[in-house]
């Protein structure tokens, strides 16, 4: 399926009160930068922040003056998650039509905008059901509230039965140089066959956070790599994912420019056949079967 969306794509998680709280005008300067260097689309969810994040970076855009249709911006829904805006026990899922509705509405206020290119449930509940779920999302589409819907962290046979009643065009996954189950368990099989955009959070996975026998081995591998590619260890990691002949776009979550502009440069990378299985064979301790 043809892509809508940046090939690198910048998450928002961490932008506001969940990370590094920055001012509206620090959010103005990072969006241009980010346009300015080809990352288009902004990753959001419902959530972050405690249901803050939305709303603060609603305000930049607005003061960006950037053209709504030079950017995509995407969002999730269905956490219901215990925060100081909600009246919640306990964190839980609500994929109820009237909820999901409510919930995209909600974002596009926060957000200052009149449509979501891409509207995502967030996680999949043991309650789901895809009528339910088709009744959102026919009438957000024929409202122009959303452009197109998908999903996040779901299993192939959850897609299977969402996409029953609804047309499913990403699904939004952990994946990584770490974290690379999706290939081995049907997950991106299952997008390639149905022609299903995926997506990966936490992209660089636990290389640059963790320091134990597997990162070792595999930041051994990036130190012969870096001269050979002229590139950093952070590009090398994206460009091993951008290699997956499934299409993933990684979803970064920096808010530093250079490590963005890094990212963004990693796209023209192409690993050879042997040094991309090298990686892996380094990450997971073993040789290929």
């Amino acid at each position: 399926m043809k892509s809508n969306y940046s090939r690198i794509i910048a998450g928002t998680m961490t932008w506001g009160r969940w990370g590094k709280q920055l001012s509206t005008s620090q959010m103005v300067d990072l969006m241009h930068h980010c346009r300015n260097i080809g990352v288009t689309t902004f990753d959001h969810a419902d959530i972050y922040g405690g249901y803050t994040t939305e709303a603060d970076f609603g305000n930049a855009f607005v003061q960006s003056k950037i053209d709504r249709e030079s950017i995509e911006i995407i969002s999730k829904c269905g956490i219901q998650y215990q925060a100081e805006t909600r009246q919640n026990t306990i964190k839980h899922y609500d994929y109820a039509a009237d909820y999901i509705i409510w919930s995209a509405e909600t974002s596009l206020q926060h957000l200052q905008t009149e449509y979501l290119d891409l509207l995502l449930l967030h996680r999949p509940s043991p309650l789901m059901h895809p009528d339910e779920i088709a009744k959102a999302v026919e009438q957000l589409k024929t409202q122009g509230k959303i452009k197109e819907f998908g999903v996040s962290n779901f299993t192939p046979s959850q897609m299977t039965m969402v996409n029953t009643k609804n047309t499913i065009t990403t699904n939004q996954i952990q994946f990584s140089l770490t974290d690379f189950d999706a290939m081995h368990d049907g997950t991106l099989d299952y997008m390639i066959t149905n022609s299903i955009i995926p997506m990966a959070w936490q992209p660089l996975g636990s290389v640059f956070r963790e320091q134990n026998e597997q990162t070792e081995r595999i930041h051994k591998v990036l130190d012969n790599l870096t001269e050979k590619y002229n590139a950093t260890k952070d590009q090398l990691v994206l460009a091993w994912i951008l290699k997956h002949p499934s299409g993933i776009h990684p979803v970064i979550g920096t808010t530093t420019p250079q490590r963005i502009t890094n990212a963004a440069k990693a796209t023209v990378i192409d690993l050879s056949l042997e040094d991309w299985f090298t990686l892996l064979v380094e990450s997971q301790g073993h040789k290929v079967p």
